[in-house]
């Protein structure tokens, strides 16, 4: 299912008012974050099943030169929601005005009456309104008091504790991608434009779709066996270098170069999704063009291997 995505609580349509719904930030849309989703649809199943979430995410907003962190960018969110049964999601923009809304305004303009909400869905950690003043007991206090319903969610856990957006970055971040596809649910997936490189891959026989990190995430810079979200809605299988090619003289930015197997065609100017599968190797600097071809040969059969 593909979602409505709404950017706005003021003149909402009105088939899209009334909707049972979950709230948070949902950055990688966890199982956390579908339990929440779940809790939502089960208490009122006969209402639309939506989800609100803010963009940018608030850390973005108050924090804008940290390094990039976000899992998941509007698009890719919103899809993953839609799967998980969402109708509409509310993509609020987190801006100043938002920022310095109290806990109880926010309830009030927004959610009851912006959005017409007829139950509201959130985890327990659960917080909102200016300086984080609300948290899910005041959701509950003010939603019983305005004849709303609530579930209050308890965190999904596994053998390291309750799964958040945190321990999944981390684990990326040190080069586990099979810890963070426990934790959503499925591969992460780096989702963007296939850009023009400078063909190097082409020439040493390895030709790769490129594409920059934006403002996803970096994970660990190295060589990984990968699967491939085509445009054309197939899945292929692959392996991605992701890095700064120091054998190359190193670049400013990080990007990632991936040599999708037994598959031609251009992807230039088009969207794919890179979703990380194993971590092979490092990133590394290789004395020279012969032996960085040796080693992408080795990552291919590695990856080809850890494939299946």
């Amino acid at each position: 299912m593909t979602p409505a995505i709404l950017t706005g609580w003021q003149d909402v349509p009105e088939a899209l008012r009334g909707c049972t719904l979950a709230l948070g930030n949902m950055d990688g849309v966890h199982r956390g974050h579908l339990a929440v989703l779940r809790a939502a649809h089960a208490a009122r199943p006969g209402a639309k099943l939506a989800a609100l979430t803010f963009e940018p995410h608030p850390r973005e907003h108050f924090r804008p030169d940290d390094p990039p962190f976000r899992l998941t960018l509007l698009p890719a969110k919103a899809a993953a929601l839609g799967a998980a049964g969402a109708a509409v999601v509310y993509a609020l923009p987190f801006d100043a005005a938002l920022a310095a809304m109290p806990a109880e305004v926010f309830f009030e303009q927004v959610l009851r009456e912006g959005l017409g909400a007829v139950h509201l869905s959130c985890g327990q950690d659960f917080a909102f309104g200016h300086r984080r003043g609300g948290d899910a007991a005041t959701i509950a206090r003010l939603a019983e008091a305005a004849g709303i319903g609530t579930s209050i969610v308890p965190p999904v856990v596994d053998a390291q504790g309750p799964i958040s957006s945190t321990r999944i970055r981390r684990a990326l971040q040190d080069g586990y991608p099979e810890r963070a596809t426990a934790m959503l649910g499925r591969p992460w997936e780096l989702r963007g434009e296939v850009v023009h490189g400078d063909k190097l891959g082409r020439v040493l026989g390895w030709p790769t779709a490129n594409m920059w990190l934006g403002r996803h995430l970096e994970p660990a810079r190295g060589v990984y066996a990968v699967t491939v979200a085509l445009p054309d809605g197939t899945e292929a299988k692959g392996v991605a270098n992701l890095g700064r090619r120091p054998t190359l003289g190193g670049d400013p930015e990080t990007r990632l170069e991936t040599y999708i197997f037994d598959w031609s065609g251009d992807l230039y100017g088009q969207e794919i999704g890179v979703r990380l599968v194993h971590f092979l190797r490092p990133d590394a600097k290789f004395a020279g063009l012969e032996e960085l071809k040796s080693a992408i040969a080795a990552d291919e059969a590695a990856a080809r291997a850890a494939l299946g």
